[in-house]
Parts: C-alpha cells; sequence; structure tokens
C-alpha cells in the first residue's frame, strides 16, 4: 500500500466518522450528515523554517484529535481510505 509523507508544515489527517443519529435520536441519511470537523492526525511533515527563519515545530503530534474546518486542505485516497492532507495553520485546536 502507498503512503503519503508530508512536507513543510503539512499535516496528514483522517476524518472521524460523522454522526449517523441525531441528538433526537432520529437516524440520518448520509446525504444529511455534515462533514465531520473532528480529525486524527496520521502523519506530520518534515517541518522547515518559518518566516523569520527559525526552526518550526509542530504543536501537534501523531494520534492526536484535532478540530479542522469542514472544506479546508486537499482531500487524498491512499489504499481507499480518504485522508485529508492540510497545513497546521487550518488546524483550529487539539481535542483533549
Amino acid at each position: 500500500m502507498a503512503t503519503i509523507q508530508p512536507i513543510g508544515q503539512r499535516v496528514l489527517v483522517k476524518r472521524l466518522e460523522a454522526e449517523e443519529v441525531s441528538s433526537g435520536g432520529i437516524f440520518l441519511p448520509d446525504s444529511a450528515q455534515e462533514l465531520s470537523q473532528e480529525a486524527e492526525v496520521v502523519a506530520l511533515g518534515t517541518g522547515g523554517k518559518d518566516e523569520h527563519g527559525n526552526d518550526f515545530s509542530f504543536s501537534v503530534a501523531v494520534g492526536d484529535k484535532v478540530l479542522v474546518g469542514k472544506y479546508g486542505g486537499t482531500e487524498v485516497s491512499v489504499g481507499g481510505e480518504s485522508l485529508l492532507l492540510l497545513t497546521e495553520a487550518d488546524i483550529h485546536g487539539i481535542i483533549k
């Protein structure tokens, strides 16, 4: 199976499954489900330098659960699995 190693300040994440049942207990068909904004970090980029020439260090780690935008990043498919490639700046927060 092919793998993707992000470069620079990019992060590869896998969106977590969206809720299939509403808070009221109603089953939601795929067409009514919103994209999940929760994701798990799968791989980190190679890093590099920030705009001031300082070494860039990631604020997230592989395995972290994070909050991402609904429509940001680039969708990629690896081995039939849908992943999202985005910059660390597109990550809104870490879910604790």
